[in-house]
């Protein structure tokens, strides 16, 4: 009983050591080295454009600053198309890496500059990136940062996904389709709670595309949007509800099976 007790707190100390923050050396190391590969990535494109002024080069942060950005970079679009896709793939890769807010900007604007079907497929494309690439790095050193910051909804996410576990990729659409849990959370904590990564891929590559469409559809008629929240009418709302709930319907009818 006596051994069997310390094996229990053996175990509950090293819970509480593995939880603790702020990270350790080789974990902020680890962080720094992918940080340092996006700066330069962006160096290297910043040099094989042609001199000029770039101050309007900065993230968005109003629609009247993504305004000022689209119209600039609309002129180097069509003579510099690949370092100004670089460029706004690592931007948009970084953002969604490090949960950077503003995404939503970056959706915009990639409908502004190169259509519905080139924009949403760009949009799915580094969003996926960014989203893998921040499972993948919170798989390594995220686990003290989901702990401290999310406690409750690390708690719900974790029940969720094991009494799901039959139907997790429609679990995981449904999350994805709707605002039940934000997106970033489920990048950070997915891999804390063991959502296996085709799961994750699956579900982020599929449940983004109806999101991602009417973004980089708002992007086209950039200068008659008066707020983000404009984006989203009832009707558009209501198409994703609908979807996130066809999409989880086949776990809810195994469960009442059960």
């Amino acid at each position: 009983m006596g051994k069997g007790a310390e094996g229990n707190e053996d175990v509950k100390m090293n819970d509480n050591k593995k939880n603790n923050f702020p990270l350790r050396v080789w974990e902020v190391t680890m962080a720094s080295t992918v940080v340092l590969g996006f700066l330069v990535g962006l160096m290297v494109v910043y040099l094989t454009m042609p001199a000029s002024d770039y101050s309007f080069l900065k993230l968005p942060r109003t629609l009247e600053d993504l305004q000022i950005l689209r119209d600039h970079l609309e002129d180097y679009t069509s003579d510099y198309t690949a370092q100004v896709l670089l460029g706004y793939c690592m931007v948009y890769i970084f953002m969604q890496t490090f949960m950077i807010p503003g995404t939503v900007f970056m959706s915009l604007l990639a409908g502004a500059l190169f259509g519905v079907f080139k924009g949403v497929a760009l949009v799915v494309f580094n969003a996926t990136a960014g989203a893998s690439s921040c499972y993948f790095l919170s798989k390594l050193i995220g686990r003290p940062l989901v702990f401290s910051l999310w406690p409750d909804k690390l708690s719900f996410f974790q029940a969720q996904v094991a009494s799901r576990r039959d139907k997790l990729l429609n679990y995981m659409l449904f999350l994805r389709l709707t605002p039940t849990l934000p997106n970033t959370f489920i990048n950070v904590a997915s891999p804390i709670v063991d959502v296996p990564y085709h799961i994750f891929f699956l579900a982020t590559v599929i449940g983004l595309i109806p999101a991602a469409y009417v973004t980089v559809r708002a992007g086209l008629a950039l200068g008659e949007l008066q707020s983000l929240g404009d984006l989203y009418d009832f009707n558009s709302v209501a198409t994703l509800f609908l979807i996130g709930v066809i999409s989880i319907t086949p776990t809810l009818i195994s469960k009442n099976k059960s």
